[in-house]
């Protein structure tokens, strides 16, 4: 089976209007969803990120602290996930939690390199 990457950005303006018992649902979305994903043999891992992050940059590789406030939309978590082909990880991502609130899931397939 192939390996996909889920990467799930998040609407920080959104995700900031979120009440603590919709954050809690939020987590219980997917958690519920994780669980689903591994009972189907597709989910292979996954993890919430946190908001900081540090970017590394250039020849000089200059550092400097990550997810601004301009910033629109952040990379709140991510699934590694397998599965025969893409239509069937697009199939299963249009249902992940996420979307409940705005957000986004982007898929990269992760390259495979021969033996």
């Amino acid at each position: 089976m192939k390996k996909y990457l889920l990467l799930l950005h998040e609407d920080i303006g959104q995700m900031q209007k979120l009440s603590l018992d919709e954050m809690e649902a939020l987590g219980k979305a997917h958690m519920a969803w994780a669980e689903k994903l591994g009972e189907s043999g597709h989910l292979l891992s996954g993890e919430g990120l946190e908001e900081h992050s540090v970017l590394i940059s250039g020849k000089s590789s200059i550092v400097k602290d990550g997810t601004f406030l301009e910033s629109k939309e952040m990379i709140g978590g991510y699934y590694l996930l397998q599965a025969k082909d893409l239509e069937t990880v697009i199939g299963l991502a249009k249902s992940c939690p996420c979307h409940l609130w705005g957000g986004t899931t982007e898929i990269r397939p992760i390259m495979e390199y021969g033996e």
